[in-house]
């Protein structure tokens, strides 16, 4: 599929086909188009894991995630990102913030490989939803997450069971300016 196809066709889903499965092997062809974006000083400090199983993805969705966001969750498998705080942007050995974005840019780092990672999973059939509103700390006792990490995203992956219209975007002129 030619990237600009990705681009247009990608949306966010919020219904899932629960008869159709993810595999690992796609999770893994996923992340490993996730983990070829830059980062900074080529530290890679984003984290994926990836909740396939029927009895944890029960217990994700009623303990994890606010109703809706579990409601439009079902049927795909969830997978959890995060990244090593105080890494990304920091000096390691002094473990100072190099300038005023400290962990922004572990976040930063993580949206660059998570919007790789939303990419490849259309150009395999698949549909996501990224998901901000969440239980981190449900999350990170569930699935055992070490404190080290920050907790940010988590992706509904599966087969849509729905095509939403193409929402809205900004024109460029609203968001560039040349100087």
């Amino acid at each position: 599929m030619k990237f600009e196809d990705l681009l247009n066709e990608r949306r966010s889903i919020r219904n899932f086909d629960g008869d159709k499965v993810v595999t690992k092997e796609q999770v893994v062809q996923i992340v490993e188009s996730a983990v070829k974006a830059p980062s900074w000083k080529n530290l890679q400090t984003s984290r994926y894991y990836c909740v396939l199983s029927d009895e944890m993805l029960k217990n994700f969705l009623s303990d994890c995630l606010p109703s809706y966001n579990a409601k439009s969750a079902r049927g795909a498998a969830l997978v959890v990102t995060t990244f090593i705080s105080n890494c990304s942007g920091y000096d390691l050995k002094t473990g100072n913030p190099e300038n005023e974005c400290g962990n922004g840019w572990g976040y930063y780092d993580l949206g660059l490989q998570n919007e790789n990672f939303i990419l490849k999973a259309k150009e395999l059939g698949l549909d996501t939803l990224i998901m901000g509103l969440r239980d981190s700390d449900k999350i990170r006792e569930l699935i055992k997450i070490p404190e080290e990490e920050t907790v940010v995203s988590v992706i509904a992956l599966g087969y849509a069971s729905e095509k939403p219209k193409k929402t809205k975007r900004k024109d460029v002129e609203e968001i560039l300016k040349f100087l």
